[in-house]
C-alpha cells in the first residue's frame, strides 16, 4: 500500500478537535461527566456521514457508533478501533490553541504563552526521532489534548482513506468513540452487542511503533478513618485526631512501593485524596499491580498499616473498602495471540519497527478485553500527556493512521 498520494487529513482533525473542550469530571454523578463531550461527539458523527459512513450514531450516553461496510466476499471477523473523546481533568483543557513547530531542529520547545513551560529534548527521548518533523503543541497555558484525540484524529483519517479507496479490501470495521475515559468510566455504557465486533484496538498509545498488550491490573481503596474529638482545650490524653492518624497510615507506606520510587513491572500503593476532619478522615488510594495476586497482596499490606497504626490509637476505628477498576488485558489477549501478531505486522508495514511494551496504567481496552472484546494498545503518538508541555508528532499520526489501514487490509488477507 502507498500512501505517497494521499493528503493525509490527521493533522487538520486533530486541531479541530484539540480546540473543542471536552474535560472530563470526576466528581460528577451524570453521563457523560461533562455534556461539553457531545459537542465533539456530533461533530465526528457528522464527518462520518460525509464520508459516506450511513450508521453513524450518537447514542444517549454519549457513544458514538459507526461501521465501515465490508468490501470483501472473504468472511472476515468484525474488528473495532477505539479512542476516547475526553481529556483529563489533571490539567486545564479549555481554549486549547494548537501550534505547529514545523522541522524541528532537536533544540527545546518554549511555548509561547508561558515561557516557563519548556519542552526540553533531554528530557523528552523520543523528541531524538523527530528531527525534521513538525511536531505540535499547546501554547503553554493548557493540555493539548494529543491524549486521545490524536488517536480519534487517526481513526477518522482512516476511515476516510478506507471510504475512498473501495480498492483496498477488508471486512466491517466498527468505530467506536467513547467518553470519560479519563475518569476510569470510558467503557460503563458500551453496548457490546450492539457494537457487534469480535477483537478491538484502542488507538491510545504513546511512543512511535508501540503495541501495549499489557496494562496494570487496578483496584481503588477508601480507608474511612474514625477519630475521637474532644475541645481542644480540654484534649490532653483525650483527643486522637482522625488527620494525623491518616497522616500515620501515609508515612508508613514503604518507599519502595510508591509511583514515586518505581517503574517498569513494579507495583505501588498511591494515594490519590484526603477528605475530613478531626472526627473522620477519607483517605482514597489507587493499588497497581500487573498481576492480581501482587495487587492483593498490596491491599493487605495496606490494611495491615492502617491496624498497625490504629493500635495506638485504641478509641478509633477504621473502614477498609476495596473496589474492582480494571484487569491486566494479557489475561485474555494470550487466548487469541493473532490480534497482537496482526497489529505488530501492520506496524512493520509503515516502515516502522514494532516494540511490544506494557502500560504503567490502563485503557478502554482493558476493561473491553474483559467484556468479550479483547483490545490491544496501539500507539497513537502522545506525548507527555495530561500536563502543558504534551505534543504529538504529525508524522506518527500519519503513520498510526497507516497501520490502521494496514491492519485492516491483513484481517482480510488471513480470513
Amino acid at each position: 500500500m502507498n500512501f505517497r498520494n494521499y493528503n493525509h487529513t490527521v493533522t487538520n482533525r486533530f486541531i479541530k478537535y484539540a480546540k473543542i473542550d471536552t474535560q472530563s469530571d470526576p466528581n460528577s454523578t451524570s453521563f457523560p461527566s461533562t455534556s461539553k463531550q457531545i459537542n465533539l461527539a456530533k461533530v465526528l458523527v457528522e464527518e462520518l456521514i460525509e464520508m459516506g459512513i450511513k450508521d453513524a450514531e450518537l447514542d444517549e450516553y454519549g457513544y458514538v457508533y459507526a461501521t465501515i461496510p465490508s468490501n470483501t466476499t472473504k468472511e472476515v471477523p468484525v474488528i473495532c478501533f477505539c479512542s476516547h473523546m475526553d481529556t483529563s481533568p489533571d490539567c486545564s483543557g479549555e481554549n486549547v490553541n494548537p501550534i505547529l513547530h514545523a522541522n524541528y531542529n532537536g533544540t527545546d520547545i518554549v511555548l509561547p504563552k508561558d515561557n516557563s513551560q519548556i519542552i526540553k529534548f533531554n528530557e523528552h527521548p523520543a523528541l531524538a526521532q523527530q528531527l525534521g518533523n513538525t511536531i505540535i503543541t499547546a501554547d503553554g497555558t493548557t493540555l493539548l489534548g494529543a491524549d486521545n484525540k490524536a488517536g480519534l484524529a487517526e481513526i477518522m483519517d482512516a476511515a476516510n482513506y478506507l471510504m475512498a479507496h473501495p480498492e483496498v479490501k477488508h471486512g466491517a470495521i466498527r468505530l467506536l468513540f467513547t467518553p470519560d475515559e479519563e475518569v476510569g468510566r470510558g467503557t460503563e455504557h458500551v453496548n457490546i452487542k450492539k457494537l457487534g465486533a469480535e477483537f478491538g484496538y484502542t488507538m491510545d498509545g504513546e511512543t512511535l511503533g508501540h503495541i501495549e498488550d499489557e496494562t496494570f491490573s487496578a483496584d481503588s481503596v477508601s480507608v474511612i478513618v474514625k477519630g475521637f474529638p474532644t475541645h481542644p482545650g480540654f484534649a490532653k490524653n483525650k483527643m486522637q485526631h482522625a488527620i494525623k492518624i491518616a497522616a500515620d497510615i501515609i508515612n508508613n507506606i514503604p518507599n519502595d512501593k510508591t509511583p514515586e520510587t518505581t517503574e517498569k513491572k513494579e507495583p505501588f500503593i498511591h494515594p490519590v485524596a484526603i477528605n475530613g476532619g478531626l472526627e473522620e478522615v477519607e483517605i482514597k488510594f489507587i493499588i497497581r499491580a500487573f498481576d492480581t495476586p501482587t495487587l492483593i497482596l498490596l491491599e493487605q499490606e495496606l490494611e495491615a498499616i492502617t491496624k498497625s497504626v490504629l493500635l495506638n490509637y485504641k478509641k478509633c476505628s477504621y473502614e477498609f473498602k476495596i473496589s474492582e477498576q480494571y484487569r491486566n488485558m494479557k489475561d485474555v489477549l494470550a487466548t487469541c495471540p493473532q490480534v497482537v501478531s496482526y497489529a505488530m505486522n501492520a506496524v512493520e508495514r509503515t516502515g516502522v519497527t514494532p516494540i511490544l511494551s506494557s502500560i504503567r496504567g490502563g485503557t478502554d481496552g482493558s476493561r473491553l478485553s474483559f467484556m468479550g472484546l479483547p483490545c490491544p494498545n496501539i500507539y497513537a503518538g502522545e506525548h507527555a500527556f495530561h500536563s502543558k508541555q504534551e505534543w504529538v508528532s504529525e508524522k506518527d499520526m500519519q503513520l498510526a493512521t497507516q497501520t490502521i489501514v494496514h491492519l485492516a487490509m491483513i484481517w482480510e488477507e488471513n480470513s
